[in-house]
């Protein structure tokens, strides 16, 4: 998993409450094996027409926002169904990080799981990113946001935050106690042997 230590770009406003995750990723897209290539998919149903042709009114279709790594999105965002198919389509897409000020909690654990830095914040700062959706930088060491002369501080676990600095996915926590590991599976196997 690739490190967030701090990262600067244009804000993508979508201005929605309880964005579930069936609008983030719809189940007909699941089938993918791997967890790339979703990124075509997000938000499909909202995105193109029946017929395949991108709407025109859809925040993310239009090219200002082409490169933006950063999603700016209304209450509850992430309910519904628990399907990690979700983060890694707004991964897959550039999307590093999310600010809203709620998540649905088994979504927000997916975030950090795969690399995304998901952001609570007050309503009204909510608000006054909405209104200036210019260039931000979000400084995930020192915990804070810069908008335009602005600077907002955000809270986050200190797992989640070593998580995503060292660029840790589970697996690579678990190696990180691969000694310990060894020493018990040493252990178990030596006990065996004795009892037989």
């Amino acid at each position: 998993m690739e490190p967030f230590t701090k990262i600067k770009s244009i804000v993508t406003p979508l201005d929605k409450v309880n964005v579930d995750t069936d609008q983030i990723i719809p189940k007909q897209f699941l089938k993918l094996i791997q967890k790339t290539g979703f990124g075509q998919y997000l938000f499909y149903d909202w995105r193109y027409e029946k017929d395949g042709t991108p709407r025109k009114d859809f925040v993310l279709n239009e090219s200002r926002y082409k490169d933006s790594k950063i999603l700016l999105t209304r209450n509850n965002f992430g309910c519904g169904s628990s399907r990690e198919h979700a983060a890694w389509a707004l991964l897959d897409f550039g999307f590093r990080a999310i600010i809203s000020t709620s998540f649905a909690d088994i979504f927000y654990n997916n975030c950090f799981k795969n690399g995304i830095l998901a952001i609570k914040v007050s309503e009204e700062t909510l608000q006054k990113l909405f209104e200036n959706t210019s260039e931000i930088e979000i400084d995930l060491e020192k915990q804070i946001i810069s908008n335009d002369g602005t600077i907002t501080s955000f809270e986050i676990e200190p797992h989640w935050k070593k998580i995503l600095l060292e660029g840790l996915d589970d697996i690579a926590v678990t190696l990180q106690y691969n000694d310990e590991i060894s020493k018990y599976e040493n252990k178990q196997r030596n006990s065996k042997i004795r009892v037989s």
